[in-house]
């Protein structure tokens, strides 16, 4: 059973051929989707690195890994493959998300 803010065995399986797999050294402590999974925490409840609950990895682990991935394309090659088949069903904006500049209600310009 996951937990809230982390990936299904499903979602988990579309993805988890495009992280990384070291071949050379020490192998890693953490696995990539215990790794991925604190960093989805992170983006979804808006803490901070240090509040990272403790079922993840220590937060200089997951900020290091965070970083490896950002520099080598990885997350950035994961954001195109889910969103090549996004399902754009559910999708929907109103005023909550897009908000007027303060001059198109009527304020005073240069202020």
């Amino acid at each position: 059973m996951a937990k809230r803010y982390e990936l299904s065995d499903s979602e988990w399986e579309r993805i988890s051929d495009f992280f990384p797999v070291s071949k050379t050294g020490r192998p890693p402590k953490w696995d990539n989707r215990t790794m991925f999974n604190a960093i989805l925490w992170l983006a979804r409840s808006g803490s901070a690195w240090e509040d990272i609950p403790s079922r993840y990895p220590p937060h200089q682990s997951v900020y290091s890994r965070f970083c490896k991935w950002r520099d080598d394309g990885t997350l950035e090659t994961v954001f195109h493959i889910l969103n090549a088949d996004a399902d754009l069903e559910n999708l929907s904006m109103d005023s909550t998300y897009i908000k007027a500049h303060p001059q198109s209600a009527g304020a005073k310009k240069g202020l």
